[in-house]
């Protein structure tokens, strides 16, 4: 039974690694991609077109929200494996802030997307 304990805390902290490795991935090229579109839509504005970058920003604030999402999974799957009360309580304030900062982002995608016009369908 030992041996089993022991693999699955192996495979726990491996797929907490993995989903770790995911995030970190997500919020880089994400990053990237939204700093390469403003850099973009500045020098675009200094031509004289102007650019909104909300839409930029939204795209941006979804792929956080992903990222943040994933975080609360690898977070749950960790606190199956924490070896005491403090890291398990360390892990809920994570998991707590992360809630709270992917409540926010969510609402302020929806503030942002209905104050955007919207395109006509046809």
């Amino acid at each position: 039974m030992e041996t089993l304990e022991k693999l699955l805390i192996e495979a726990t902290e491996f797929a907490v690694l993995f989903i770790d490795a995911l995030v970190l991935l997500a919020i880089v090229a994400a990053t990237a991609r939204a700093a390469w579109e403003m850099l973009r839509l500045a020098a675009r504005s200094r031509s004289g077109q102007r650019g909104d970058f909300r839409p930029i920003w939204l795209d941006y604030a979804r792929w956080l929200v992903a990222a943040l999402t994933l975080q609360i999974g690898a977070d749950i799957l960790e606190s199956s494996i924490a070896p005491s009360w403090q890291a398990i309580a360390q892990l809920g304030a994570i998991a707590a802030i992360r809630t709270f900062l992917n409540y926010f982002l969510e609402r302020d995608i929806r503030e942002v997307a209905g104050d955007m016009p919207r395109e006509n369908a046809g």
